[in-house]
């Protein structure tokens, strides 16, 4: 039986987007910004969400980010697909198996992206990050592809990156070849190793969390934790205005230079979500529950 959805990916057309949903036991608040530097907007974002709640198979709750490239219409043409094809593949399918179908689903859209850039020579060479969670009570499966990111923050923990950036800089600072201060500078920062779209295959990463009533998750474009460091986005994400904090982030990282498109989504555990079953194919990520290190304001890194 099929799900009766309420999906809204963005922008439409245009610079900007905005959005704010509440349901269940999430608030979610979207928010994507040319930026200063840049010509029009190639990053997407979506939020997908069953409009009838069901006891017998709940349905995941989705939302995403990604960030395109491949200049003139292509990299916003890439996000999108990618966004649009991750809901019609995963939506109908979710059931059981969540990290296996959410691996499926976005490896059919790495498939679409790579074949519409195939076929059209106007979308040559065109591909996208993509970031995305699926949220099943209170569990969050995180899919990862490129350097958009997805955080945690947890009143009295501070905040967890959960994804790991597949970039040339990146995997020198996991090997220690770089400090993430060298990296934050270097002139390769933006040169991806993973991305939707560029092959027929891409390699997937998968994690899943445990999420608690307030809870706060951020998923985001390199425009915005380029811009914006851990520290900043800790305090941000501690706001009680939902809309002031994605608000706040997006601006932060327009007065630092806005040299690159800036989206984030917020998505705030509002009420204590039904306990789930971590089901298999994916990493566990743990995140304490809070106690002294959060008064000293203690930032947890994976």
């Amino acid at each position: 039986m099929s799900v009766t959805r309420l999906t809204r990916i963005g922008p439409e057309e245009g610079e900007g987007f905005e959005h704010e949903w509440v349901g269940g036991p999430v608030r979610c608040h979207m928010l994507s910004d040319v930026g200063k530097k840049r010509p029009h907007n190639e990053d997407s974002c979506m939020m997908s969400v069953p409009k009838y709640t069901s006891q017998v198979r709940p349905e995941p709750l989705l939302f995403a980010v990604a960030d395109g490239m491949g200049g003139a219409s292509a990299g916003e043409r890439a996000s999108r697909i990618a966004l649009e094809t991750l809901v019609d593949e995963l939506a109908p399918n979710a059931g059981e198996a969540v990290p296996d179908a959410l691996r499926a689903a976005i490896q059919r859209a790495n498939r679409r992206v790579f074949e519409e850039s195939a076929s059209n020579a106007q979308y040559e060479g065109m591909g996208t990050t993509m970031s995305v969670v699926a949220l099943c009570g209170d569990c969050a499966y995180v899919g990862q592809v490129g350097d958009s990111r997805a955080y945690l923050a947890r009143p009295g923990s501070g905040l967890r990156q959960l994804t790991d950036d597949h970039s040339v800089v990146a995997e020198q600072v996991r090997k220690g070849l770089l400090t993430e201060e060298e990296a934050r500078t270097h002139s390769l920062k933006n040169l991806i190793t993973r991305a939707i779209g560029i092959k027929e295959q891409v390699e997937i990463d998968l994690f899943a969390v445990r999420v608690k009533r307030g809870d706060t998750l951020l998923i985001c474009s390199d425009g915005l934790s380029n811009m914006v460091g851990d520290t900043e986005i800790a305090r941000v994400l501690g706001l009680r205005n939902l809309q002031g904090a994605a608000r706040r982030l997006v601006g932060r990282a327009l007065d630092e230079g806005g040299l690159d498109n800036i989206t984030a989504v917020l998505v705030r555990i509002i009420h204590t979500p039904p306990r789930a079953i971590i089901q298999e194919g994916a990493q566990q990520v743990t995140v304490p529950s809070g106690g002294l290190k959060g008064l000293f304001g203690v930032l947890l890194r994976r």
